[in-house]
């Protein structure tokens, strides 16, 4: 889908799919400051569902390899997160996972357990990688224009970790949305300011 959609037309399919299944798993990807987090986080304290997010599948420093970080959408670890987030949610049970922690560089002592919701919001970028990819019921596609983007980073995380921003993540972030065409197949895109939950 290429135009922008409204919250409601997602948020009616979201509801028209889990009167016929439960849980629906609904990946919400794109561009970082696009919104992503603030809605799954929106949507689930207005409707009860289930959140995980990408950023507790950060890799973990042996992971960090040039071979790796040269292929599209390999910095994050889908393969942990497909294990024990999206197989168990997809087969009606209990996601249990350590996220991992930034600070320690390392995965945490806390659990975090997922599950039991109608609906699951897996948000964060990479959300949507190919080995992902068919385990949704629906792909929705935040977006937000340059401008935008970098006035939203600025604010959330300061004008001295814009740099980083602007050489290394939205870079990884773009090559990705353009090696697996991520924004044209989902099945809906949404713009950062119309997202009100």
């Amino acid at each position: 889908m290429n135009d922008i959609a409204a919250l409601d037309e997602v948020l009616t399919d979201i509801q028209d799919l889990a009167r016929d299944r439960s849980p629906v798993l609904v990946a919400l990807d794109g561009r970082c400051a696009s919104g992503k987090t603030t809605l799954a986080n929106g949507l689930a304290a207005r409707f009860g569902w289930d959140v995980v997010h990408l950023d507790d599948f950060f890799l973990r420093p042996e992971q960090r390899t040039p071979e790796r970080y040269a292929a599209p959408g390999e910095n994050v670890d889908h393969e942990r997160f497909l294990e024990e987030v999206l197989l168990p949610l997809r087969a009606g049970k209990k996601a249990v996972f350590h996220p991992f922690d930034c600070g320690a560089m390392q995965l945490s002592s806390e659990v975090k357990a997922v599950g039991g919701a109608p609906v699951a919001l897996i948000e964060g970028a990479y959300a949507c990688h190919s080995a992902l990819w068919q385990y949704y019921d629906l792909r929705v596609f935040l977006t937000a224009d340059r401008e935008e983007q970098i006035r939203r980073i600025t604010q959330r995380n300061g004008s001295e970790r814009l740099t980083a921003f602007l050489e290394k993540w939205i870079p990884l972030e773009e090559r990705y949305f353009a090696a697996y065409d991520v924004a044209r197949r989902c099945d809906f895109r949404l713009a950062a300011g119309d997202l009100q939950p």
